[in-house]
């Protein structure tokens, strides 16, 4: 099993670890037994790193967690995600209001059934409430024993500068992957001089990097609205994809673990989070560390994705707009 410390002055966690989003409706229905096996298969595989947000479906993902590590609790690295308004249809309002902040831990605190979360992050900068003022909450509740660590999560670079000039930022999540590569210009050298570890988020965007999907019409839930998953974008992204696919097939591995390995071969204070609510595809995904990119596979792997090769944005435009701030 692969270990990776998180940030300069941060813990020690699995490089890969599971995302759980997709266990609470985000992509197909939801299976609680199907997913809390998922979780205590990854436990038992040592890959604790536990990804989650008090808003997915309405607080359900993180009753489905503290459902799963009862009894578990010292096995399993919680990283909770806030700052997103809480509703039944999905996430709503950005708000880093300091007393949103110290109410929404508390309610996670009680889904998830446990005294404290290790690693609490601000999904979405609020851009009418001053970084310091959030930062300065989240840290009072660092000084409390409830939160272990702080992380950011999307944001934009004197966001994240701010941040640190408050109280230090362990983490910042943030998707990356061979579609996803805007952070290398500025964010990730930066968050690096600022000990800052990454965790990257959607490394298969979305399962488009699995190379399953052959018509825009397979999908039946939220990446419809997705502009990679659309029309035109749908059948140029799937060229790279079949391409991806006959590279791993030389590797004697799955397009996924290519692209898992690729970004884990990126640096050592990288870890991946790719989500999964099946045992097959979490072993199909944690095996991906057993996959070694030389330095001609890498270069095989750029000549196939360079930055800015995918077609379409990768949320619809109200979503973009939360990002980067």
């Amino acid at each position: 099993m692969m270990n990776r410390k998180l940030g300069t002055n941060g813990p020690v966690v699995s490089a890969i670890g599971l995302g759980c989003m997709g266990m609470s409706g985000a992509y197909g229905q939801s299976d609680d037994v199907t997913s809390i096996a998922a979780i205590e298969r990854a436990l038992e595989l040592g890959h604790h790193f536990l990804d989650t947000a008090d808003y997915y479906l309405a607080g359900h993902n993180e009753h489905l967690i503290g459902k799963a590590i009862k009894g578990k609790r010292d096995k399993a690295f919680l990283s909770v995600k806030t700052g997103q308004l809480v509703s039944p249809t999905g996430p709503g309002p950005v708000s880093g209001h300091p007393d949103y902040i110290r109410n929404a831990v508390m309610h996670s605190l009680q889904r998830l059934k446990t005294d404290y979360i290790d690693l609490y992050t601000l999904a979405r900068v609020d851009p009418n409430i001053p970084i310091e003022e959030t930062i300065g909450a989240l840290s009072e509740l660092v000084a409390k024993g409830i939160v272990r660590y702080i992380g950011l999560s999307e944001a934009a670079l004197a966001s994240i500068e701010k941040a640190a000039a408050v109280h230090p930022i362990t983490a910042l999540q943030i998707e990356y992957s061979l579609w996803t590569r805007e952070i290398e210009a500025e964010i990730l050298p930066t968050i690096r001089k600022l000990g800052i570890g990454l965790v990257a988020y959607a490394p298969l965007s979305r399962g488009f990097l699995s190379g399953e999907f052959k018509n825009p019409e397979d999908l039946k839930d939220n990446r419809i609205h997705m502009p990679r998953y659309q029309g035109e974008n749908f059948y140029k992204n799937l060229e790279l994809v079949e391409k991806i696919k006959t590279l791993a097939s030389e590797k004697g591995c799955t397009a996924s673990q290519l692209a898992i390995a690729w970004v884990l071969a990126q640096g050592e204070d990288i870890i991946t989070i790719p989500g999964t609510k099946r045992i097959k595809y979490l072993e199909e995904n944690i095996a991906a560390e057993n996959v070694q990119l030389t330095k001609e596979d890498l270069e095989s792997i750029e000549a196939i994705m360079p930055v800015g090769i995918v077609s379409g944005n990768r949320y619809p435009d109200k979503f973009m707009n939360t990002l980067n701030r």
